[in-house]
């Protein structure tokens, strides 16, 4: 795996995605109420909707496009819709992101 930086911790505004390019991969990273970083795919499974500028409630983010909510830890889109993105893992050392890809 290899470590990305994205940025550092309050360069990420809470409960607002941020979209980086790592290569081909678009990756949305959130920063929770909380203070927790998840990073996931940026394209949702349903439309390739942008889901870094989706609705961000607690573990999860709302597509914006058809509202497809998605948890943030595992990628795993929610009942009554199907699918799930790529979810990654997050560092953050001395206030500075990463993400492992």
């Amino acid at each position: 795996m290899e470590k990305i930086f994205v940025g550092q911790i309050d360069e990420l505004a809470p409960r607002m995605g941020k979209e980086i390019i790592v290569g081909e991969q678009k990756i949305a990273v959130f920063r929770l109420s909380d203070d927790r970083i998840k990073a996931i795919e940026n394209v949702c499974p349903h439309k390739q909707g942008p889901l870094a500028e989706g609705t961000v409630s607690g573990e999860y983010v709302f597509c914006p496009l058809h509202d497809y909510k998605i948890n943030l830890t595992d990628g795993q889109v929610q009942e009554p819709d199907e699918g799930c993105v790529r979810a990654y893992e997050t560092v953050v050392e001395d206030d500075l992101v990463y993400i492992m890809v």
